[in-house]
């Protein structure tokens, strides 16, 4: 089977080529799919794609066009494919439903201990040999309540971490994971939930139900001076909301690992560029704003994970068996 991978770095060489044991023959490219690069796929098999990826009707169609017959997702969200389109077309979707659901619990944690902390503003002083400890003062994380927002396998994870430190948890889901309930934690509306909570932390996937499950109304009902995480999904948050929230001192602090336009500035070096989003740009001026650039997965085990499964799935779909990680539509 000929694959061709886009939106890849050397890292996805590495962990690909190191497990690759079915003999596939593997073809990286370093440009994202959308319209113009879709040729690319001209002559394999298969293709396989990341986050940003553009899957659209558009798109689809041109791959049908050049003989795909399956597309690897080397990811858990499929938001950015046009699932009815795929469904017309006959392309079977697989993708990486879990690949280490600690990395990105544990990621949330690192950027709450940050920002509380302000570690990473002490490092700088300290390297310009400023020993000084004003305006580093922290609060303790236990006794505090933490808001959960989707309690799935990462939500549950984050939760168990944060009882850990001796915080409350209340949580926020549709589906009450039984396993918290018997730990004691509280499933509340999402007004309680925001109103009483000291930090608020999202884990739920993006769907048109959460779309800003973030906004206006919303950041009205947290806490005053609360802080706000997400490590899930950056349309989950209406960034120039919580912008405006951030102005007015309504939310205290905020640590993002994605973000709505991420697609354009996300996994690249864009260090001797001028970047044109002024949106990011305005969040990057705010000293108790914190971003990471959807770094959340990357760990070793998460990486072997992805590449393991996802070289499984397409061997299920060479050999005809059944694909027990394949989109439903």
């Amino acid at each position: 089977m000929k694959v061709a991978f886009f939106s890849t770095k050397s890292y996805d060489r590495q962990y690909f080529d190191q497990y690759n044991s079915q003999g596939f023959e593997l073809t990286y490219y370093k440009v994202r799919l959308e319209e113009e690069t879709a040729e690319f796929a001209k002559g394999y098999d298969a293709i396989c794609t990341f986050v940003n990826d553009r899957l659209g009707a558009d798109v689809l169609e041109k791959l049908a066009g050049y003989g795909i017959k399956v597309i690897a997702l080397r990811c858990a969200g499929f938001n950015n494919v046009d699932l009815e389109k795929a469904k017309e077309l006959g392309i079977t979707l697989v993708r990486v439903p879990a690949y280490s659901p600690h990395a990105v619990a544990e990621h949330a944690v690192a950027l709450i201990l940050t920002l509380n902390r302000k570690t990473h503003k002490a490092y700088n002083r300290v390297r310009d040999n400023n020993f000084s400890l004003e305006r580093l003062t922290g609060f303790d994380l236990n006794g505090k309540t933490v808001g959960v927002v989707g309690t799935g396998k990462i939500g549950a994870i984050f939760a168990q971490i944060m009882r850990g430190f001796g915080c409350k948890i209340v949580a926020y889901d549709v589906y009450q994971n039984p396993e918290l309930l018997e730990q004691g934690v509280e499933y509340m509306e999402m007004q309680d939930l925001l109103t009483q909570s000291d930090i608020v932390s999202l884990h739920c996937p993006l769907l048109p139900s959460t779309y800003h499950i973030i906004n206006k109304e919303t950041i009205k009902m947290m806490k005053r001076g609360a802080m706000l995480i997400n490590t899930s999904r950056g349309p989950l948050v209406n960034t120039k909301q919580v912008i405006k929230g951030l102005k007015s001192g309504h939310i205290g602090a905020l640590g993002i690992d994605v973000y709505e336009m991420e697609e354009k500035l996300f996994f690249r070096d864009l260090s001797e560029k001028i970047v044109t989003d002024d949106v990011i740009a305005r969040l990057l001026s705010f000293p108790n704003v914190l971003i990471t650039s959807h770094q959340a997965f990357f760990t070793d085990e998460a990486l072997t994970q992805i590449a393991k499964t996802t070289l499984k799935n397409l061997e299920d779909y060479n050999e005809g068996r059944e694909l027990t990680n394949e989109v439903s539509f």
